[in-house]
């Protein structure tokens, strides 16, 4: 009875969150450092990040810090690649150990890198020196990176939390604003030259919880929290995300014994800073553990909604592809992203 109980609550709040999602209007705000909403790992893009509650690697840093005390290896690598739109490419990886078996807790590490590639600087000018009103000042090459420590504990068989304390650190490069921000005319306006660099500490924390009926299990999650910064004088904030998900292997309703074959259904509803709410499903069907098919469908999205890929995995090795076809209105080219993944 109690754990019928639990399910119904669970269920009805990921109801209401989701009527809040159609129905509420909410005051949005300015963001910065984006890189850090973009995902790289294939399988939870695949899963169209549904990824708040699936558990089992150092990934898990990404998307809930409290996943990584799931984890049942000692030591677990992650390394993505991620071929952007505009050919900006994200690069990004993780590294978890089970202290004294898992006893202690699991600490993990994490890392992304974005490059840009190279931008044309220009400049405002006089008409008296370039009648288009500007100069080029070379080439940019913006660059962003974010570190990061985690830590997560099993405070019961059942429950565990977790967080991650990391760094990020944006270089957009120099540029020349008005000295005076009132003064708008080419002509007589002074520029200045300023450096556009900002480092910050930024922090994740989440939870997840087994109900202990079959594999049914609840989660949350917010991810980069930080103080407001500001570039010059436009103040912002990080992309801050509250997620919570719910997810279960569907198969244990017809199959009470273990299996070879799994199919691990997630939901996830995001509130976003910087958009309006949406939900994210995602499903993967996986053989022997060795092979799995994987598919996803994000809400309310303007570039993007459903998302598919593959994975094999073989003595501890994986890798995993993933495929997100942008829609026919978009300006971008679709996305791929590949992972890497050892664990032992």
């Amino acid at each position: 009875m109690r754990k019928r109980r639990l399910i119904i609550t669970l269920s009805s709040l990921m109801c209401c969150f989701g009527l809040q999602s159609t129905m509420a209007q909410q005051k949005l705000a300015q963001t910065g450092f984006q890189f850090l909403s973009v995902s790289g790992d294939a399988r939870a893009v695949a899963m169209a990040e549904a990824f708040t509650t699936v558990a089992g690697q150092s990934g898990s840093l990404f998307y809930n810090p409290a996943l990584m005390a799931r984890s049942q290896k000692m030591f677990d690598f992650q390394f993505n690649l991620t071929e952007w739109i505009a050919d900006i490419k994200h690069n990004s990886g993780s590294f978890s150990y089970n202290i004294k078996g898992g006893k202690w807790g699991v600490a993990g590490f994490s890392f992304q890198t974005v490059d840009y590639g190279d931008i044309i600087g220009t400049r405002r000018v006089k008409t008296s020196v370039d009648e288009r009103g500007y100069i080029e000042t070379g080439n940019l090459s913006p660059t962003a990176f974010m570190f990061g420590f985690g830590y997560a504990y099993s405070l019961t068989d059942r429950f565990a939390v977790g967080a991650q304390l990391k760094t990020v650190r944006q270089d957009l490069g120099d540029s020349w604003i008005p000295s005076d921000p009132k003064e708008t005319e080419p002509d007589s306006v002074i520029l200045e030259q300023t450096s556009n660099i900002i480092s910050e500490m930024a922090f994740d924390f989440g939870t997840i919880y087994q109900t202990g009926f079959k594999s049914l299990a609840f989660g949350m999650s917010v991810r980069n929290y930080s103080k407001e910064l500001k570039y010059v004088r436009e103040g912002f904030q990080l992309p801050l995300t509250f997620q919570v998900g719910i997810s279960m292997d569907v198969l244990d309703f017809f199959d009470n014994e273990k299996s070879s074959h799994s199919l691990l259904v997630a939901i996830d509803a995001a509130h976003p800073r910087s958009y309006q709410e949406y939900i994210n499903l995602g499903a993967e069907y996986k053989f022997l553990d060795a092979f799995a098919l994987r598919l996803g469908y994000k809400s309310n999205q303007d570039e993007y909604g459903f998302s598919t890929g593959v994975g094999f995995k073989v003595f501890g090795a994986g890798i995993d592809f993933a495929y997100t076809p942008f829609f026919e209105s978009s300006p971008f080219d679709d996305v791929t992203r590949v992972s890497m993944h050892f664990d032992f």
